[in-house]
């Protein structure tokens, strides 16, 4: 939820009618949160459940951020709390998965916080622009490829893309639906912004899939039957994800079989768990030829390869 106002946000501080500091309310949170936490755990889910209640705040929403995750952590401890910002000494305690546009990622700064325990994911949606790794269509595909690599290098656990099918902007296009394959730009929707306002987010953005052709304007003259049409990006996406899980083969591999490997050969295993220069030299300096990628990556598989017959 992304309350924009008091007023909203006063709504979201009472349940069935009971104000937060009543016993009502206190009595409510806590079953319910500690049920749901208990049914993922006897599901054997709570590894991947996390809570994401609130959407890149603002700094005057830091306190009731804090407020609503000293909550949740107290009633559910065990259910991991993301938010989507970087980290801020207002938000500390809240949050223990940070996830922060790709821009505002701190190394130095989530170092500090891992060693208490808490993980790293971050996003790319209407930012960053040029000259970081990003998602638009008029940007070289291979970026949402190093992308991933950027996230390996960089300890981070997980990536956020905010919509795959984000075809129209009912504020840019009232009347009817936007045909993206005629007008690629992601149009801002919501936040106030007057009907019939085009106010760019930047061209592909929230789209990686497609409608079938025939549905492109929204109105077909009948039923169309045909799957979504797939983007280079979406692929070049996968490719990077691919990438990652090969590190994380290697990496376990190293690790598992760490007093078969020959001492000569594992300096050369581990060295390969680095992203080279000449693929990301750093968060703007990175290839755009997909050549240094596919050669380390064929080393990677090689080693891989070999490490599996130890």
């Amino acid at each position: 939820m992304t309350p924009t106002d008091d007023a909203a946000i006063a709504r979201f501080r009472e349940l069935l009618g009971f104000a937060e500091d009543t016993p009502h309310y206190k009595a409510m949170f806590h079953s319910y949160c500690s049920q749901i936490q208990e049914h993922l755990r006897a599901k054997g889910w709570l590894d991947e459940a996390f809570v994401y209640w609130f959407d890149e705040p603002d700094p005057k929403d830091y306190a009731f951020v804090n407020n609503g995750f000293a909550k949740l952590k107290a009633a559910a401890p065990d259910i991991n709390r993301m938010l989507t910002e970087q980290v801020e000494p207002a938000l500390l305690g809240g949050p223990n998965i940070w996830c922060p546009i790709s821009d505002h990622y701190r190394h130095d700064l989530a170092e500090q916080r891992r060693e208490h325990g808490e993980k790293f994911w971050w996003y790319v949606c209407t930012g960053p622009k040029a000259p970081y790794a990003t998602l638009f269509i008029d940007h070289p595909a291979t970026e949402l490829r190093v992308w991933l690599w950027q996230t390996w290098e960089n300890k981070v656990d997980g990536i956020l893309v905010w919509q795959s099918n984000y075809w129209t902007s009912s504020v840019a296009y009232p009347d009817s639906p936007q045909n993206p394959y005629d007008d690629p730009m992601g149009w801002v929707t919501g936040y106030g912004t007057p009907a019939g306002t085009r106010q760019p987010w930047g061209n592909g953005d929230g789209r990686f899939i497609y409608p079938p052709e025939a549905a492109a304007g929204g109105n077909p003259a009948e039923p169309v039957l045909e799957g979504p049409v797939d983007s280079i990006r979406w692929e070049m996406l996968r490719d990077g994800v691919e990438d990652y899980e090969y590190f994380v083969i290697l990496e376990r591999l190293v690790e598992s079989r760490r007093e078969r490997i020959p001492a000569q050969e594992r300096g050369i295993y581990e060295g390969l768990l680095d992203v080279p220069d000449s693929v990301s030299k750093n968060l703007t300096e990175f290839t755009r030829d997909p050549a240094p990628l596919e050669a380390r990556r064929d080393a990677i598989a090689r080693a891989i390869e070999k490490l599996l017959r130890l």
